[in-house]
């Protein structure tokens, strides 16, 4: 069956965030930075963010936990703009040169608060070549579960044979594919568009 639609993960594929952007200019050492990270605010919390949990319960809850790092806890909200480096050059072009084929929709697919979301739609107009965007926060559900999958398809009338899901994180990649997807993990952009190629035809520079 041909392919039809192109579906991008964000953060690893279009964006580069990554908290220890804010937190080298919070700590005076990588060890201080990287225990803090580690053990307090950890990706599994953040990950409860990128499901549906207010920012505002979620600090307060670690806070209460953590209240000597109170401060750099409540920092991972206020300045949190300052985890984002910006695109990832290789990734965006990609995405220009698939929507540039005029062959295929788009749309995205991203782990992300829907509180912190709204910053990077209006900060990296490339967002917007997207004829849909599920965004987890806002479902309150995540990958690799499969429903946020089922809702992606079930929104857009998208048949799974049909899509290329693009994603960084194998669970993601090993999910999409049960469902029928074709999944490209994204660690190796010449191996993304080798991929590309043998599933399109679309050759990309």
């Amino acid at each position: 069956m041909a392919i039809n639609n192109f579906i991008f993960d964000f953060g690893g594929v279009l964006l580069d965030w990554d908290p220890r952007y804010l937190y080298r200019k919070v700590f005076k050492t990588e060890e201080e930075m990287e225990n803090f990270l580690q053990k307090i605010c950890t990706s599994e919390w953040n990950s409860q963010m990128d499901a549906g949990k207010p920012f505002a319960e979620g600090v307060k809850e670690l806070i209460a936990i953590h209240p000597e790092y109170a401060k750099e806890i409540q920092l991972y909200k206020d300045r949190w703009p300052e985890m984002i480096s910006g695109p990832i050059d290789e990734g965006v072009s990609i995405l220009e040169q698939v929507n540039a084929s005029h062959k295929f929709k788009l749309f995205g697919l991203t782990n992300w608060s829907s509180e912190t979301f709204p910053f990077a739609y209006n900060n990296y107009k490339f967002l917007e070549i997207f004829e849909g965007i599920v965004v987890s926060g806002e479902e309150k559900m995540k990958k690799p579960e499969k429903r946020i999958f089922h809702l992606l398809l079930e929104r857009y009338h998208l048949n799974p044979e049909e899509c290329i899901f693009i994603d960084d994180n194998q669970n993601n990649i090993d999910m999409a594919n049960k469902l029928g997807i074709h999944g490209i993990l994204c660690q190796d952009f010449a191996k993304v568009k080798e991929e590309i190629l043998k599933l399109t035809g679309l050759k990309l520079k």
